[in-house]
């Protein structure tokens, strides 16, 4: 598999957003590989776009990471628990980026079990399984990705996404989640999904 280019990143948000659907980010911890499939995404287009951390040319020590490079992770607490991993895309100083909202493990899902309850994979109940890493703060916990790891980037070999060649025919689009604030904004089918 090919780790994906700057190139990728550098592009519109929302075809970044589509095409990372069915690509594989992969996440080293002491040399012990996890990967898993992008299932689901959502698009934050920056200064215009009013569900974004960017809206209106806000620029704060949180949000700096996203005026930057495009191809760097951007990783946020939410409600003062939960972990949020983002792609920054487009251009420096166009501060757009991509959530990672679900995945689905690939390969080591031990480590990810033990990440996210302390116990493996087979000891968790159907709850457990079928909730496994549908969410952003879900799916941090399972890589074991926190604001340590905010601003690292995806072009290394501890943090990156390879194109699998899966070739994704179906996506789905929604509203983005959580983001009642945001007047219009919340009504953009910006929410991409397999």
């Amino acid at each position: 598999m090919n780790k994906l280019s700057r190139d990728f990143y550098e592009r519109d948000t929302l075809i970044v957003a589509k095409e990372l659907l069915g690509k594989h980010l992969v996440y080293n911890d002491s040399n012990e590989e996890v990967v898993v499939k992008i299932t689901e995404v959502e698009a934050y287009k920056g200064i215009d776009d009013k569900a974004c951390h960017t809206y209106g040319g806000r620029r704060t020590p949180r949000t700096e990471v996203m005026w930057g490079e495009a191809g760097h992770a951007y990783i946020y607490i939410i409600y003062g628990m939960y972990y949020c991993l983002n792609v920054v895309t487009e251009n420096i100083d166009n501060p757009c980026a991509v959530l990672i909202r679900g995945v689905e493990p690939v390969k080591n899902i031990t480590k990810m079990s033990y990440n996210r309850y302390n116990k493996a994979y087979e000891e968790l109940n159907s709850y457990q399984k079928k909730n496994f890493s549908n969410g952003p703060g879900k799916l941090c916990k399972a890589l074991a990705l926190d604001r340590t790891h905010n601003g690292m980037d995806l072009l290394s070999d501890n943090l990156y996404i390879c194109d699998n060649k899966e070739k994704i025919l179906d996506i789905k689009k929604s509203k983005r989640i959580n983001i009642d604030y945001a007047e219009e904004a919340a009504d953009y089918l910006w929410r991409f999904y397999i």
